[in-house]
């Protein structure tokens, strides 16, 4: 099974880039999607009806912002948005789906950049996430988290780690959560494969930062580690545009 996760940065944009294409290249199973910045009533048929997949959107309340989307090949048991908070299910962050052998979550973590009011909704969004993953895991399901996590994790997972020291998405506190999550029985796909540095999913447009590789690695698969057997592939898509973000995507003998 191949899973695909892409923040896309606006789905009406990246399907004028050849998006179509772009997913018969990859071939997922399972495709997830975030800041679609658009409800289904605004896309054209062909991204709502995606021939192949059924499609379980997840759209902000505030109209072109944020927005998450899952189209799945394979039909899940059961599919939800939100986390049970309004204050945070209201920006469409989330959209899961439970399949038979694990919960498959899709999410557009917030951007804690803009204040330190947004900063605290990040933190708690992070806490919210995780106390949910926990309850899950006590039931003994298996879980897949995927998206944008807005954070880096280690030194190695941005081109310039001093320089941003002070910056959200590389804070103590940020990078701390990473830590805990992982210490809660999750793994992080890509670095269980490769411990290299220079491999990103973010390059900031205004820099032009792709065409020299200074990036930040905020895209990632997390999964439970009851699932770390099962686990053949963890991978970049740098060579992917019409995003200022690259797909990451992992394959599992499922």
């Amino acid at each position: 099974m191949k899973i695909v996760s892409w923040n896309i940065n606006g789905l009406r944009a990246v399907y004028k880039k050849n998006f179509i294409d772009t997913v018969g290249f990859l071939k997922p199973d399972i495709l997830c999607l975030q800041e679609t910045k658009a409800e289904p009533s605004q896309l054209p048929d062909t991204l709502v009806n995606f021939t192949g997949y059924q499609a379980f959107f997840s759209s902000a309340e505030k109209k072109g912002y944020s927005g998450t989307v899952i189209y799945s090949a394979v039909k899940p048991l059961q599919t939800g948005t939100g986390i049970g908070e309004k204050k945070f299910d209201s920006e469409g962050r989330i959209v899961y789906a439970e399949y038979e052998k694990f919960v498959l979550f899709n999410i557009y973590f917030p951007n804690g950049k803009a204040s330190a009011e947004r900063l605290a909704f990040k933190m708690d969004f992070y806490r919210a996430f995780l106390q949910r993953c926990c309850k899950l895991l006590k039931k003994n399901k298996q879980i897949i988290v995927c998206g944008d996590v807005n954070t880096a994790h280690r030194e190695i997972d941005l081109a310039r780690p001093k320089e941003n020291e002070n910056v959200s998405g590389f804070l103590p506190a940020e990078r701390e959560w990473i830590d805990s999550f992982l210490q809660a029985g999750f793994i992080d796909t890509f670095r269980h494969f490769h411990k290299d540095s220079g491999n990103y999913t973010w390059w900031d447009y205004k820099t032009r930062a792709r065409e020299r590789n200074i990036g930040w690695r905020i895209d990632y698969f997390f999964i439970s580690s009851g699932l770390t057997a099962f686990l053949e592939k963890a991978v970049i898509h740098p060579d992917i545009t019409g995003s200022d973000h690259a797909p990451v995507s992992i394959e599992l003998s499922l």
